[in-house]
């Protein structure tokens, strides 16, 4: 079962770039090599707001929170399995 393990968090005014770095430099190398891990995603989107996507063949790891002082709001969560796939035709 693909589980996709999604993490999101606001930042802070002014933090977003912040608390990017602090997932590539922080998040992203405590999930690499875990056992089930298939892909890592990083997307930003307007509104400082970083989300992980984080693709397990099983049972997800936990992300762990960002130092408060990077957060406008407490990091949301979510676990969704994947239902169905389709590839663009060319």
């Amino acid at each position: 079962m693909t589980v996709a393990a999604m993490w999101e968090a606001r930042a802070a005014a002014g933090r977003g770039a912040e608390l990017a770095a602090w997932v590539r430099e922080s998040a992203l190398p405590a999930l690499r090599g875990s056992a089930g891990l298939e892909r890592l995603e990083l997307l930003c989107a307007p509104g400082e707001r970083v989300l992980l996507i984080a693709w397990w063949n099983g049972e997800p790891v936990p992300v762990a929170d960002p130092p408060a002082e990077l957060l406008g709001r407490p990091v949301h969560r979510w676990s969704f399995t994947r239902e169905h796939v389709e590839q663009p035709v060319e």
